[in-house]
């Protein structure tokens, strides 16, 4: 999210006041604008969600074990996120996001009676706190070239380009994309962008990301973070995402990564692995169709990993060495070669064919279609057959203002039966279908400026 209103019309920057779906509009609204200098605005999310079944992190494992378990509640507060911004003058501004991701961490120090007076530091709650946007931009001209360095979001899909609330139907975000790319995902580094005409286009020289965080079920999820009081760029990637507006309410967006993973940390490699590069190639495309009282919404993703299999081998290697040793932050996961995720979703405004409320009020009813598989192709792909998920989801969201939606929220995810080929199921070769999970959810969420 960019963080002045002023500076929205300027730098449309990919985010809630500025992302590709509302930019043309910010822009016509540009002289409407609050005139001070500072701007302060975020985004957030309060869900309640019953799962029915089993929250057992072994019901993959034996699906059959697990297949009568009861259902299961959470309260979460997925994001919020608190964005401040400055306009320098000159063409220069800055934009900062702090991100409480479900609600924070939290730990105290206490004085424990039980441990004979002993001070002990405790974990309070489960959550993080982060940093995820701080740039500086220069504007030239009217926008059409502008430099911004810093954490800067990468916006390489459709969650990622546009990740607050008021961007999506459901109570939680997409779980394709989320699920095998980093979300949102954020990194140091220079962005060259800029519009012109019916044209957005973004270009960015990032620290790649590090492939001893890549896992079977979450693909390059968790790449893009680091456990060091700083990022590891031994090795670079680029990422770009252009965005078309020329058909009138319809937004499409094409992104794309490439770089090479497996030396990006601060540990050394044998020899063997001398000609191991992990180069990762993402190219994803994304449309936005607000008109006559829809909105639609899809996405396709497909990403590569070469020397996937390498990579497998040494990360189990290293998991060998560090599983006993405490506070070890990476996955040494097995890593599939291949990884998609592909969504559509569609609303309709019923509160459109009421007089009374048109205009003032919005209900979407909606549902959605998507399916991902972070095992998609590889060595390993048997063995994660879990991995492939297709889930389906109907629900409601309400607008009593623009500023805020109330979401609720049926959703049911399925899993691709196993060819057991009439095999009996006392047979020590057949394969126990994983069980279905669905799940309801209702949210509240906000997204807008207070200054």
């Amino acid at each position: 999210m960019i963080a002045a209103v002023n500076v929205m019309a300027a730098t449309a920057q990919t985010s809630t006041m500025t992302n590709a779906d509302t930019v043309v509009v910010s822009e016509q609204n540009s002289e409407s604008v609050s005139e001070s200098r500072f701007t302060i605005g975020g985004y957030g999310e309060a869900v309640m969600t019953r799962n029915f079944y089993s929250q057992s992190f072994n019901r993959y494992n034996a699906p059959q074990r697990y297949k009568n378990d009861a259902s299961h509640g959470r309260f979460d507060l997925p994001h919020v996120c608190i964005n401040m911004g400055y306009d320098f003058g000159k063409g220069w501004t800055m934009g900062t996001e702090i991100e409480f991701e479900h609600g924070g961490a939290g730990t105290a120090v206490e004085l424990e009676a039980e441990e004979s007076g002993e001070y002990e530091a405790e974990t309070e709650k489960g959550g993080e706190v982060v940093l995820e946007q701080f740039w500086l931009n220069k504007r030239f001209g009217n926008g059409e070239l502008n430099i911004k360095a810093g954490e800067i979001v990468v916006p390489v899909g459709l969650s990622n380009a546009h990740h607050e609330p008021i961007h999506f139907f459901g109570c939680y975000r997409p779980e394709g994309e989320t699920t095998i790319f980093p979300n949102t995902w954020h990194q140091l580094g220079v962005s060259l962008w800029g519009r012109v005409d019916d044209w957005r286009y973004e270009v960015q020289l990032l620290s790649a990301l590090n492939s001893e965080s890549f896992s079977a079920e979450n693909f390059v999820h968790y790449g893009a973070t680091s456990p060091y009081e700083y990022k590891v760029a031994n090795t670079y990637a680029v990422a770009a995402r252009v965005d078309n507006y020329t058909i009138p309410g319809l937004r499409m967006g094409l992104s794309g990564y490439y770089g090479h993973t497996f030396r990006n940390s601060i540990k050394t490699p044998g020899a063997s692995y001398d000609d191991v590069k992990g180069a990762l190639g993402i190219v994803a495309f994304d449309f936005t169709l607000s008109r006559w009282n829809w909105i639609l919404r899809g996405n396709v993703d497909y990403a590569y990993l070469s020397d996937a299999d390498a990579i497998s081998s040494y990360n189990q290697a290293n998991w060998t060495h560090h599983k006993y040793q405490d506070g070890c932050p990476f996955k040494y996961s097995n890593i599939a070669s291949n990884a998609f995720a592909a969504a559509i979703e569609g609303g309709y405004d019923v509160f459109s064919q009421i007089r009374s409320l048109r205009n003032k009020e919005k209900l979407y009813l909606f549902g959605r279609a998507e399916h991902y598989n972070s095992v998609a192709a590889g060595t390993y792909k048997s063995l994660y057959n879990y991995c492939r998920k297709y889930r389906y989801a109907v629900g409601v969201n309400y607008y009593p203002i623009k500023d805020v939606v109330v979401k609720a929220e049926y959703a049911y995810r399925a899993f691709k039966k196993p060819n057991n080929n009439g095999l009996n199921p006392d047979s020590p070769l057949y394969v126990q279908p994983y069980n279905n999970e669905p799940s309801l959810s209702i949210s509240i969420a906000y997204c807008g400026w207070f200054k």
